[in-house]
């Protein structure tokens, strides 16, 4: 199972993600967690060691190791380096999770970013296409990460929304952008549902079909992301209806 999650900064994607990598975890499958945010949480919502997290650098950061996987650093970037060491030395590991932090995806600008890209890239191809782990990835509100290349190794992304016109209007905007690089199939969870409103809301603006699960809100959550770091992640900590959004994408038998 290889499934990306995105959505507006806030609405709760991050904790579904985690939720997602450890009921995988739960069921003995081993699984790759790839915190493609720049804001980098998905650690700390996994409840993984502070210290530990904050020695492990993003990929993007790895500036030497760039340049050697890049015939050595010269004027020539090698569009598919070599990348399959990286997966050993650069995860922080847990039971059956394995973390990885991308880091952002470089804009142009004053300086020529090609290489550092084509690493990501490179990395998320091993990843998705190469290795029979599941991975679940937590990606910005947008899928800078995500090209054509890399899509063909999504299963499914999630796009989680919050019964607000803003929610919506980022959900919708990504589901174009994932159309525009052919991700196979997106679907839509409704988040920090209050209301029979909040959930009509959502349910009259997006396609019934492709709703994949409406959580409800919850405090215990709230009060979870306000606790210690490297608490662990509980069972009763999973967001609910996890499975059941996992079974409706097709993915509850972790194939």
């Amino acid at each position: 199972m290889k499934i990306a999650v995105s959505g507006k900064g806030g609405a709760g994607k991050t904790t579904l993600a985690a939720s997602i990598v450890c009921w995988l975890a739960a069921q003995q499958k081993p699984v790759f967690a790839v915190d493609a945010d720049p804001d980098a949480n998905l650690g700390l919502a996994l409840g993984l060691d502070g210290k530990a997290l904050a020695s492990l650098q993003p990929l993007i950061e790895l500036h030497d190791l760039i340049k050697e996987k890049n015939a050595g650093g010269g004027s020539f970037v090698d569009l598919n380096p070599e990348v399959g060491d990286i997966l050993d030395h650069y995860t922080l590991r847990q039971g059956a999770i394995r973390l990885i932090k991308m880091g952002a995806i470089k804009q142009g600008g004053s300086a020529c970013y090609c290489k550092e890209n084509s690493f990501l890239n490179s990395v998320l191809t091993n990843v998705l296409l190469d290795r029979p782990e599941a991975v679940v990835l937590d990606m910005s509100a947008g899928i800078e990460h995500l090209t054509r290349g890399t899509a063909r190794g999504i299963q499914s992304m999630l796009v989680v929304v919050e019964p607000t016109r803003a929610g919506l209007s980022t959900a919708l905007a990504v589901e174009h952008l994932a159309g525009e690089i052919n991700v196979p199939q997106l679907f839509f969870v409704g988040n920090k549902i209050r209301t029979e409103s909040d959930r009509r809301f959502l349910l009259d603006q997006l396609p019934a079909e492709r709703v994949a699960g409406m959580i409800p809100f919850s405090e215990k959550v709230l009060e979870r992301a306000r606790s210690a770091e490297g608490a662990g992640f509980r069972p009763d900590d999973l967001l609910p209806g996890v499975e059941e959004i996992l079974n409706k994408i097709g993915g509850g038998g972790c194939a």
